[in-house]
């Protein structure tokens, strides 16, 4: 069975209101049955995933909405042997769909499910039970996003405003890192783990990673001076983030960072989490996933 999960008010919103129309005639032209599951409130999403993937079965689940559905269901995720997910595009960033190369036109993305199966990708799981399919991160990410979600703009400007005044005061912090035996400290803007290549609705941190190699890349952005950041910023929007001096990657399987405070918040997928613990190793392969030839 399909599950097709969408927010129920995003659908009702003008730019979306026609888009379930055309996944439906999508599914019933290809003769699979489905299901449409609304959700109304912070952790439905979740919710709902535990349920289908508890109760025995074949399903597939299909996010129809951004970053943070594909948060939720992959954290609401009990059966990785039987089950699978799929994305049909609605978010703002959409930063998975842009990592994993599907198609933002929502008749494609069906189709693309419907002709398609399923392949293994990695996710990044957490020490703490979290779960993570594209990027885990903190330090400048989530001020820039605790800024996003008290404004008033819309669409990716509210992002691109908040990061624009986080770059002018977020404050860098000591934090240390482990990896592969390895231990390094830091004063730092930004420690993030990548699953996807970009987050934040298109910056590039990672653009050399994969979903699907048994790896992630830890990024780590040292301090900068009030006087690059913002070329340093534009850097990382484009994807050259080689070029920044202050940034290093590498390919690891685990890591874990100790910041120098006890407590602070780590991000995932945009949302946000209060905690005393980030260290995370990559899951191969475990998660199917409908995705394009191209990955």
């Amino acid at each position: 069975m399909y599950y097709l999960i969408a927010n129920e008010l995003n659908l009702k919103r003008k730019i979306h209101a026609h888009k379930l129309e055309i996944v439906k005639k999508v599914f019933e032209t290809a003769g699979k049955d489905y299901k449409i599951v609304l959700t109304r409130n912070k952790g439905d999403a979740k919710k709902y995933a535990e349920e289908i993937t508890s109760a025995g079965g074949r399903h597939t689940l299909i996010a129809m909405g951004g970053d943070g559905t594909i948060h939720d269901l992959i954290n609401g995720f009990n059966d990785f042997e039987n089950c699978s997910m799929g994305l049909i595009p609605l978010g703002t960033g959409n930063d998975f769909a842009e990592c994993a190369h599907i198609p933002t036109d929502v008749k494609k993305a069906a189709e693309l499910i419907v002709n398609s199966e399923p392949r293994p990708i990695d996710y990044i799981q957490l020490d703490n039970g979290l779960r993570s399919i594209n990027i885990v991160g903190t330090g400048i990410d989530v001020d820039v996003l605790k800024r996003t979600y008290k404004g008033k703009s819309k669409g990716r400007s509210k992002y691109l405003k908040a990061a624009i005044v986080s770059l002018a005061k977020f404050k860098s912090h000591n934090f240390t890192v482990r990896y592969d035996g390895t231990e390094e400290k830091h004063y730092g803007m930004l420690a993030a783990l990548c699953n996807g290549r970009q987050f934040g609705g298109g910056m590039k941190i990672a653009p050399d990673a994969l979903l699907n190699d048994g790896y992630l890349e830890l990024f780590i952005v040292d301090y900068i001076s009030k006087f690059k950041v913002l070329i340093a910023f534009l850097k990382l929007l484009t994807g050259k983030v080689k070029k920044v001096k202050e940034a290093k990657t590498i390919r690891v399987k685990s890591a874990e960072f100790i910041p120098e405070k006890e407590e602070f918040t780590i991000e995932a997928e945009g949302e946000l989490y209060d905690s005393n613990s980030f260290k995370a190793h990559i899951v191969a392969g475990q998660l199917k996933f409908y995705l394009p030839d191209k990955k």
